[in-house]
């Protein structure tokens, strides 16, 4: 099958669904070419033009610029005519591009990946697609009212999310991988970390200038940690951790928990790291000898015990990795092609 693949444009962690998705894609045999739309956005951000006096400025606005990005893909869609296009994270891409490509016999196929927290926002996309996949399945009903959708859990890619070998300088006691949203820092800054060896990693931009949390990130607070320094980091840390979004966005909007586990949980426990974690409805199901923690002192408390403890960390996480080794995105992949040939033609 012919297969276009829409790169979601941010490159962390939507990235790295996208990665998995379209190597997936083509490990069950079909035809995927990518559309990159990260490359596109960066460089009509980066355009300049000279101004009055020698002065230099921006060629487009933000708004412009993510236009210019998106606008390509109707030509790619014109000279692939791909059977199929698969979208991860459909924020950047309007929904008339969709119609237009269905028009011409294209399947839409949009991977939501922000459920529960911005399912307002990917209901409105839902109705566009000819399949739906969701990421949690709290509002599955919502989404089938709309268009067919289906509950596809957060897997890994087999032989890359794996344990290695320790990297020296990214070992530490904790680590933490994902966005630096306000109830995750307000949640770090009441952790006791007294001793340890602490790794924060992600988009940590909204930390204040004297909060006590920018000593532990080990990057630089514009950039963000790719696929492999996030393998690398989990494979070389004794202990991580899981915390759930609370926010809609980057700002205070609080919205409902959801049900699935975060993908990162898969990918720790594939690369063999032991996690604590906040309860959750599958990842009380999958991870039931990994311990819970409710408050900063309850999880300040655990992380302290279990660096204690390498035999019950090593047999717990090794339990762990069993549970979820069928997860994988190939997996997903031959699902996905059972429900493409569901579809009626035309």
């Amino acid at each position: 099958m012919r297969i276009l693949a829409a790169h979601p444009g941010p490159r962390f962690s939507v990235h790295d669904v996208h990665v998995g998705w379209t190597e997936a894609l083509r490990e069950v045999g079909n035809r995927v070419a990518e559309y990159d739309l990260s490359t596109r956005l960066t460089m009509y951000d980066a355009a300049l033009i000279e101004g009055p006096n020698k002065t230099v400025k921006k060629a487009f606005s933000p708004e412009q610029a993510v236009q210019l990005a998106v606008n390509g893909l109707c030509a790619a869609l014109y000279r692939l005519k791909p059977e199929v296009l698969f979208v991860t994270y459909a924020r950047f891409y309007p929904n008339e591009i969709f119609d237009l490509a269905r028009t011409y016999g294209t399947k839409i196929v949009v991977m939501h990946t922000e459920s529960p927290y911005e399912d307002e926002r990917q209901l409105e996309v839902a109705s566009h697609a000819d399949i739906n996949l969701v990421n949690d399945p709290t509002h599955l009903v919502k989404f089938n009212e709309v268009a067919p959708t289906y509950y596809m859990p957060h897997s890994y890619r087999e032989g890359f999310h794996q344990p290695g070998d320790q990297t020296a300088s990214v070992a530490g006691d904790f680590v933490f991988v994902g966005t630096g949203y306000k109830s995750r820092i307000n949640f770090f800054d009441q952790m006791n970390f007294d001793g340890l060896d602490v790794l924060l990693a992600g988009n940590w931009q909204m930390l204040s200038d004297d909060s006590h949390l920018r000593k532990y990130v080990i990057h630089d607070f514009d950039e963000c940690l790719d696929n492999q320094q996030t393998v690398e980091v989990y494979q070389s840390c004794k202990v991580g951790m899981n915390l759930y979004r609370r926010e809609v966005d980057m700002g205070d909007s609080i919205t409902e928990e959801g049900w699935s586990c975060g993908p990162r949980e898969i990918e720790m426990a594939a690369c063999g790291l032991f996690f604590l974690r906040e309860s959750r409805g599958e990842s009380n199901e999958l991870f039931p000898m990994l311990p819970t923690f409710v408050t900063p002192d309850d999880a300040s408390d655990e992380l302290h015990w279990y660096l204690k403890h390498d035999d019950i960390r090593r047999e717990a996480i090794a339990d762990a990795r069993a549970r979820i080794a069928d997860r994988t995105f190939v997996n997903r992949a031959s699902e996905l092609m059972q429900l493409l040939e569901g579809l009626p033609n035309g």
